[in-house]
């Protein structure tokens, strides 16, 4: 599979609008912090002293033992007691408008433009759902590992040959997203796949 480089001026012609100039970063960061706050599962809890199983009965008297006075064996100062400004369930999501997602994606991948880390390949499919295969053919394109591939669509076949190589992603052109354009060292894009995302840019 015979790559080239894909250059601004190349880009521009598969109506690519690249961003020349330095704006838009702030909105690639939003873009970032909102992918990454939307994983959090913020599933992560603890008991209060209000939770936390135990009696309410006084430990002992409140004179006379020359221990220190305490009410109640839940106290946040004991071992088992309640957890003071613990975690609680809670939604981290954030949310941006489709304008800004759109944004961010066009000035990630003008970015990667620019430095020349964008990659154009005819098609990139893998004959047999070997490893081997599919190391052979990414190989054959760059060296680099840490690789992701974007194209219109995978068939079953390279999906397969792909799924045990852990530095390299598949990506479709339809769901890439700013931080996966950002995370990789090198971008492998299929013609179809270029085509599919001058089309979601430019909506």
């Amino acid at each position: 599979m015979a790559a080239k480089v894909l250059t601004v001026e190349a880009a521009k012609a598969a109506k690519i609008d690249v961003i020349e100039n330095g704006k838009y970063s702030q909105v690639v960061h939003d873009a970032v912090v909102a992918l990454q706050a939307n994983r959090r599962s913020g599933t992560a809890s603890v008991k209060t002293k209000a939770t936390v199983s135990g009696s309410g009965a006084k430990p002992w008297r409140q004179k006379g033992t020359g221990r220190a006075r305490a009410g109640y064996k839940s106290s946040p100062v004991w071992v088992g007691g309640g957890v003071v400004f613990g975690p609680h369930p809670h939604d981290y999501s954030k949310k941006l408008s489709k304008t800004s997602k759109r944004i961010a994606l066009r000035k990630a991948l003008s970015e990667r433009i620019k430095a020349g880390d964008v990659l154009i390949v005819d098609s990139f499919v893998v004959a047999k759902p070997k490893t081997k295969q599919f190391v052979t053919a990414l190989h054959a394109i760059t060296k680099e590992a840490k690789t992701i591939v974007v194209s219109a669509a995978f068939d079953e076949t390279t999906y397969l040959a792909a799924r045990n190589v852990q530095p390299t992603l598949l990506m479709t052109a339809a769901q890439v997203n700013t931080e996966q354009l950002l995370n990789f060292r090198k971008i492998i894009v299929t013609n179809d796949g270029l085509a599919q995302l001058a089309e979601r840019l430019a909506k």
